[in-house]
């Protein structure tokens, strides 16, 4: 299974645009919709009716996505999962405007947590807005917003970056945190720069992103675009997360941590995150229906408080591992590490 990452930035990408009936009239949905004029516009009541259904295939629908436009109700910020790296962060959220990634990487917690691989975006941000203004009248609040997509790599369909960039740039106590595996330098090249507006690329090396990130930028194309970045002054943060468990790890990722310090300086980066592959066992289960063939997703991982992981002696092994090559060229205290 692939996805060319390049794809759906044609307008003729989505063949179906499902537009609740609520937001027909929103700004965004027709800023959308302009961007694809060839796609058939169906009107529906509530976006669960299409996403929801029964007896979807998650991996067929990622070879032809349909795009689905709603409102997002309900609790618009939600406090950090303890699968996600917090930093240290006392107040510590994240949100959801756009739901599914269009890169199908193997191990995506996406596939177990959907039913449909089908895009949904929320084009109420104002909402969203509005509710972390609220949070910033009690406490500094540091958000992560792409975690269930990657808002960088479709930022020339939705402009949510530049939104969120806005927002951020009148808000100081508001620290964002963008993940992306993108390479989008033209986007990041017009994005303003901000001290409060965190770029935090998940890098992997090059075997991993060939077997098992499909449809992803090479890291070649994303060391580019994170020089990019640095050149222009925005804060980035390297994201060795997930890793994975293989059977020569040692040699693959310690090539990798080298050559990274080859191309760039580590002194110019913000801070790194470091963990393992870990999933909710539930979300596990059927990731695993989904691809039988995984050898990733079949691994006999060891249940923990809901989390499936490698267990506790592999995965300090690694983390150990990592850490000790990387603080060799990079300040300790500023190596994130996931327990």
């Amino acid at each position: 299974m692939s996805t060319n990452s390049n794809n759906f930035l044609k307008p003729n990408y989505f063949t179906h645009i499902y537009v609740e009936e609520e937001i027909i009239d929103h700004p965004r949905t027709k800023q959308i919709l302009c961007r694809f004029p060839r796609a058939k516009t169906i009107i529906i009541t509530h976006y669960k009716d299409v996403f929801n259904r029964t007896h979807q295939s998650f991996l067929h629908q990622k070879n032809s996505p349909n795009l689905i436009l709603a409102k997002k109700h309900g609790e618009l910020i939600l406090k950090g999962a303890p699968v996600c790296q917090g930093f240290g962060e006392e107040y510590f959220y994240y949100t959801s405007s756009i739901m599914n990634c269009l890169y199908d990487c193997e191990y995506c917690y996406l596939q177990g947590m959907y039913p449909s691989a089908n895009l949904v975006v929320f084009v109420n941000l104002e909402d969203i807005f509005s509710k972390v203004a609220e949070l910033l009248q009690y406490h500094k609040v540091y958000l992560c917003i792409s975690y269930d997509t990657d808002l960088l790599a479709l930022e020339g369909l939705f402009g949510f970056v530049l939104a969120w960039c806005e927002f951020a740039k009148d808000h100081t106590d508001l620290t964002i945190e963008i993940r992306t595996k993108s390479a989008n330098e033209v986007a990041l090249k017009t994005l303003p720069v901000l001290p409060n507006v965190i770029y935090a690329f998940t890098l992997s090396p090059e075997t991993i992103i060939k077997n098992y990130e499909h449809g992803t930028p090479s890291l070649f194309a994303r060391m580019k675009a994170i020089k990019t970045a640095l050149s222009l002054g925005h804060p980035v943060r390297l994201c060795f997360d997930p890793m994975i468990y293989v059977a020569n790890y040692k040699k693959v990722y310690e090539d990798f941590f080298h050559y990274l310090w080859t191309k760039i300086s580590p002194d110019s980066i913000r801070d790194i995150s470091l963990g393992v592959f870990r999933v909710s066992k539930d979300y596990l289960k059927r990731m695993r229906k989904q691809r039988p063939q995984s050898a990733i997703l079949q691994y006999p991982y060891e249940p923990e408080e809901g989390v499936a992981h490698y267990g506790r002696d592999i995965t300090n092994e690694m983390m150990d591992f990592a850490y000790q090559i990387l603080s060799e060229c990079y300040d300790k205290d500023r190596i994130f590490v996931w327990e």
